[in-house]
């Protein structure tokens, strides 16, 4: 299957996880309020890719919700 707007979307956002999730796991935050930063950062991302599967599907099913 042809790679859509929304994968294209969704993987350069899931890259940028990969890199905030890297980022920590070397313990490269300097701070607690930088951890909760890129937590929260991470967090967020996943919330966007969430609700761009969300709309792939209803594009895909033809909903016009």
């Amino acid at each position: 299957m042809a790679k859509t707007i929304f994968d294209v979307l969704a993987n350069k956002i899931e890259a940028e996880i990969a890199s905030a999730q890297n980022f920590l796991e070397a313990g490269s935050a300097k701070d607690y309020a930088n951890y909760r930063e890129i937590v929260g950062l991470i967090r967020g991302l996943k919330s966007s890719v969430q609700h761009i599967q969300d709309l792939a599907k209803q594009q895909l099913e033809g909903d016009d919700d």
